[in-house]
């Protein structure tokens, strides 16, 4: 027989039997949709990890009470009891750095109302104290006014500087340098506006108002009150040195002995990516692990209605073996058969899962992927569960004995 009337004559048969035929492929569609739907959305959450993470200025590491990422409810209590990085400590850790790095310290405080005349934004905008180094440290320029002074922070004076998506809100077509703005009331002179900065994980980076560190801490209160730090070193090269001082000026300031260990943190762009890296690849793992035994079980489907299809076809093999079909070419439709059940149920699964996974990226607002090395893979795979299952089914139907075939009823 030809090659192409062997594949003529499986399609026939798949097609003859449409409800088994969608059932298998929806089987095998369901594992493959759930490995390439995570992967898709995994790759998507990568790019915007790596984008969005480098919000710190170039050659820059946070201070911190806590960690970045900590999944252990153990670890969450031990790092609550810490001490808290207080202002004294962030401005004796700034004195002590000097001029080998910038010092950044700020708090924030979430879900502000900023007022104008009679003109307010949502209550979603973030409220940071902080000093003249925030600027450099989150890679912000100031579009207009000026940026905060030493001065301005020593003196706690009411001054502010307002992120663009505040400036778009209230202050639509007037000038807002000089202006009186109010929150919480509490009046503050509008002395510069930020230039946008765009999204980063689905949110907006210029929707907050920054004010002198100070004059935050005078209207908030100073007890229980943890600043976080941003050390930015002068250069790739001095990088290094400057957290190896940043350490030990810490453990200075903290009275920390020799053995004692650390009681806060450190990290950079380079180890926040590195720690989510190590969750997505637990994610993965985890997803590829579900989806094999699906696969499998959808890999013994695959037989199941195969063996089926060979027991209700025995005359039909009888009928073709006794007119000239040879072993191979019986062997052959049925491999065929197997085999495209397989990969179209791996077309499907791979056409939803992107779809899925690019879905929810759209509604997290994280980039839009598609994983090919995964996509590969998956269609690698559904072709070899077609082989690997439907080759006994295949065997079985070609070694049939064409007499007792056509006595089969």
């Amino acid at each position: 027989m030809l090659l192409a009337e062997i594949f003529r004559l499986a399609f026939a048969s798949l097609m003859a039997n449409k409800l088994r035929s969608f059932l298998t492929i929806l089987g095998i569609g369901v594992g493959v949709f759930s490995v390439i739907g995570v992967m898709t959305f995994i790759n998507g959450m990568r790019a915007s990890v790596e984008t969005g993470l480098n919000v710190l200025g170039a050659n820059s590491f946070q201070v911190s009470k806590t960690p970045a990422f900590s999944f252990s409810p153990a670890d969450w209590s031990r790092y609550r009891n810490r001490r808290d990085l207080t202002y004294a400590v962030g401005s004796r850790f700034k004195d002590i750095l000097g001029e080998d790095a910038r010092v950044n310290l700020q708090l924030s405080r979430w879900g502000k109302v900023v007022v104008y005349k009679d003109r307010r934004t949502n209550p979603n905008v973030v409220l940071r104290g902080t000093d003249e180094n925030f600027i450099t440290a989150f890679n912000f320029e100031v579009a207009a006014g000026r940026n905060l002074s030493p001065d301005d922070v020593e003196y706690a004076r009411p001054v502010c500087l307002l992120g663009n998506d505040i400036v778009d809100k209230i202050f639509a077509g007037e000038d807002p340098l000089g202006q009186m703005v109010r929150i919480d009331g509490q009046n503050y002179t509008v002395i510069g506006v930020l230039a946008a900065k765009g999204t980063s994980f689905g949110g907006s980076s210029d929707n907050f108002l920054m004010v002198p560190i100070t004059r935050w801490l005078t209207i908030y209160g100073r007890q229980f009150r943890s600043i976080s730090i941003n050390v930015q070193a002068l250069s790739q090269e001095a990088l290094p040195a400057a957290q190896e001082k940043a350490i030990g000026a810490m453990r200075l300031i903290r009275g920390l002995h020799p053995e004692d260990l650390n009681d806060f943190e450190i990290f950079s762009n380079e180890s926040l990516i590195e720690a989510f890296n190590k969750i997505a690849d637990v994610v993965a793992v985890g997803s590829l692990i579900i989806s094999s035994i699906a696969l499998l079980a959808s890999g013994v489907g695959v037989m199941n209605i195969m063996l089926v299809s060979v027991t209700e076809r025995t005359k039909e093999i009888g009928i073709r073996k006794s007119i000239g079909a040879k072993k191979r070419s019986v062997l052959l439709q049925f491999l065929a058969e197997a085999v495209a059940l397989s990969l179209i149920g791996g077309f499907a699964g791979v056409a939803v899962g992107v779809g899925g996974g690019n879905a929810v990226a759209m509604v997290m607002h994280t980039e839009i992927t598609f994983p090919w090395m995964w996509a590969g893979i998956g269609m690698a795979v559904c072709g070899g569960i077609g082989i690997i299952f439907g080759l006994y089914p295949a065997w079985k139907a070609a070694s049939l004995d064409p007499i007792e075939a056509l006595r089969y009823e």
